[in-house]
């Protein structure tokens, strides 16, 4: 059972996912406006966040901005329900850290899958131990990273990249694995943005971008081992 805050003013939208939500045993509580909304995560630290992209009083972006300031909120994970189908509209979702983007209208059913799929991704990682490869250092539970003495300035999804590479080191992906790995079931973008997300990551990584390998043709591996003890 998961705490759910949902961010939306939908009130159709409320009956029918609020009767899926408590089915799967969730707690739940709705805000319809994102000043209420930010008020709430900081009050009760839900477990995930469901967010509607246009608010009455402000865009959902504006929230995870809000959200993101505040150390408390930081890695709480969010899924955007929105009604914005194009493709830039998705990207810029997972750019700003997304563990899912939803278009509307969506199955309920469909959103539960999800929900239950970033849930379990994001238990999983607060289990992590610190991780270690050569000069690069990984806290999955804290969402941080490091290489050498300084910490990276990682967006959540370059993280969950990072953390995807990293655990399946030595082994190709593709880059179809990684969009399932990082951005999570059932997203609707192409696999060459895949591409930019890992040219980010790289020059993010300074020194230990070497670390992350192409493939030409298939995908990328991250090193079976530093290079210095190879």
């Amino acid at each position: 059972m998961a705490r759910i805050l949902v961010i939306d003013a939908d009130s159709e939208l409320r009956v029918a996912l609020d009767r899926s939500l408590a089915q799967e045993g969730h707690e739940r509580q709705w805000c319809a406006t994102g000043a209420d909304g930010i008020e709430a995560a900081r009050r009760e630290r839900p477990d995930l966040v469901l967010l509607e992209q246009a608010l009455p009083d402000r865009t959902g972006a504006d929230v995870c901005r809000a959200l993101q300031k505040s150390a408390n909120t930081r890695d709480i994970p969010f899924v955007f329900i929105s009604a914005r189908s194009a493709e830039a509209d998705r990207i810029r979702g997972f750019e700003l850290g997304a563990a899912d983007y939803v278009v509307k209208p969506f199955s309920v059913r469909e959103l539960s899958l999800r929900v239950r799929a970033v849930l379990r991704r994001s238990e999983a990682m607060v289990k992590g131990t610190s991780l270690e490869f050569g000069s690069l250092r990984i806290d999955p539970g804290a969402f941080r990273a490091w290489v050498d003495t300084g910490e990276l300035d990682l967006t959540l999804l370059e993280f969950k990249l990072l953390l995807a590479l990293y655990e399946n080191r030595d082994r190709v992906q593709t880059r179809a694995e990684l969009l399932e790995r990082a951005w999570g079931m059932g997203v609707s973008i192409t696999t060459r943005t895949v591409d930019t997300h890992v040219k980010r990551l790289r020059d993010k990584l300074g020194t230990a971008g070497e670390y992350v390998q192409t493939v030409r043709g298939i995908g990328y591996r991250f090193a079976g081992a530093p290079p210095s003890v190879r």
